[in-house]
């Protein structure tokens, strides 16, 4: 049996149309929305009494997803602090490749994007940045330089 791919990443959030508004802004594309609840939910999640609504975000090349998840019931909890550092445990940093990591960051300044540190140049390979993203998750920008 071989592993045919990684499907999407899904990032649980408090407000849904935020999210969506900041993804976009970055250059992804609102595939569909759904609402989701039910008995298979409820076994697929593990917790009982799910209703959510996702949102699928995708890539312009179609390789690469983002489930966003706002649950309505249960409600969200909280795993640890609300803006957890880059050295924290678990999951919760995406990187993108962005064609202009300045114009990128200005865009999404307006979406709540704040840097952790700064744009950073990597040798003459890449100019690369953190910033906080959408319910607390660490956003990476990557910029090649030709």
């Amino acid at each position: 049996m071989t592993l045919q791919r990684m499907d999407n990443v899904g990032i649980v959030v408090d407000d849904l149309d935020a999210a969506i508004a900041f993804f976009t802004e970055l250059g992804m594309e609102l595939e569909g929305t759904a609402e989701i609840e039910g008995v298979w939910a409820d076994r697929t999640v593990g917790i009982d009494g799910v209703r959510s609504a996702i949102a699928m975000m995708r890539t312009p090349d179609g390789h690469s997803k983002l489930e966003l998840t706002k649950f309505h019931t249960p409600a969200a909890v909280g795993g640890g602090p609300l803006d957890p550092p880059p050295n924290t445990l678990g999951l919760h940093r995406v990187m993108f490749a962005v064609d202009d990591i300045d114009d990128t960051v200005a865009r999404l300044r307006p979406h709540g994007a704040e840097l952790l540190g700064e744009v950073a140049q990597y040798e003459d390979s890449y100019r690369l940045c953190n910033l906080r993203g959408p319910a607390g998750i660490i956003v990476a920008l990557a910029e090649r330089i030709n």
